[in-house]
């Protein structure tokens, strides 16, 4: 069949009144310009709330509302986070009472532990590569692994021995330390480590037994806490792959034992979209039960941001 050129007959199409259309943006939701004198609070009443600000704005009212209703708010970083220089902000936050527990990767102990000792982490690999000196700082080595290893014979995961550790050894910068202000505070910290991924690994002081034991610990210690998060927020900062795989088997656990997670909002907030804290975090633990966020941005910009509307949230 062969079809001719032939205009389209457009004196039978079928308008209706703009009014009468649902829109999915409006008036309403739109920006409004910041004013100079109006600070942090001003500048939030004035995002928009479409898309990421939206989204923003809907996490910052499920921590809020958390916090308020004495519901769990667990915090998973990636070292990352501990390496923009993030750790006053958290630690603030600890304090003022939003973080329930708090659960990092190896490396994320690693910068914590070397930040409160030194005041400086986050080593020159490719300079230290070559001479053959990289990972090798023999406090980190020593001192870390020596913690570690007294500690979990002594009943303690990876996060409270080295909590505990930081907080009677006292170094200079020890205000730093997100697990020590854990200790100091009852917060249960976590560490969740995969063997040979970190630098504490190559040193004649590590133990597999140790090491294993207390991340083991740590994980039946993080079910736990995961398991109350009914209402609550899972926040999970800059880890694209550990803590992912981690919460989502913690989940797991949870529902197993019957524990209800209805309500949980979950956020992942990293400045690349992946796979894992796509599924493993935002959408297979909410599905049905909550809701589940994706912010995506810098940790240096976004976690001081999201604090401050946590602050302003809870002082205004």
């Amino acid at each position: 069949m062969k079809l001719p050129y032939e205009e389209f007959d457009l004196s039978r199409v079928r308008t209706y009144p703009l009014a009468s259309r649902p829109g999915k943006v409006s008036v309403s939701q739109c920006a409004r310009p910041h004013r100079a004198g109006d600070g942090m609070a001003g500048f939030f009443a004035r995002l928009p709330r479409l898309l990421a600000a939206g989204d923003f704005c809907h996490v910052v009212a499920d921590v809020l509302q958390a916090r308020r209703s004495g519901r769990a708010i667990i915090w998973g970083l990636g070292a990352h986070v501990i390496k923009t220089g993030l750790s006053p902000i958290l630690v603030d936050l600890m304090e003022r009472g939003f973080v329930s527990a708090l659960a990092t990767n190896g490396a994320g102990l690693i910068h914590d532990y070397e930040l409160a000792l030194a005041g400086s982490t986050s080593e020159d690999v490719d300079g230290a590569l070559g001479p053959g000196t990289f990972g090798m700082a023999r406090e980190t080595g020593a001192d870390l692994n020596r913690a570690i290893n007294e500690g979990v014979a002594r009943g303690l995961g990876l996060g409270q021995a080295v909590g505990q550790h930081l907080l009677e050894a006292a170094p200079p910068h020890v205000d730093y330390s997100l697990l020590a202000t854990a200790a100091r505070l009852g917060i249960p910290v976590t560490v969740h480590v995969a063997i040979g991924t970190d630098i504490i690994h190559m040193h004649p002081a590590a133990s597999g037994a140790a090491t294993g034991e207390g991340s083991l610990r740590d994980f039946r210690y993080f079910a736990s806490s995961v398991s109350r998060l009914a209402g609550g927020v899972y926040l999970n900062c800059g880890s694209a792959v550990v803590l992912p795989e981690v919460f989502l088997k913690a989940v797991a656990l949870a529902r197993n034992a019957g524990h209800s997670l209805e309500g949980l909002t979950t956020v992942n907030l990293d400045f690349l979209r992946q796979y894992r804290p796509q599924a493993n975090v935002v959408t297979r633990p909410t599905a049905g039960t909550g809701r589940g966020y994706s912010l995506t941005g810098h940790h240096e910009l976004m976690i001081p941001l999201l604090a401050a509307a946590l602050v302003e949230g809870l002082d205004g």
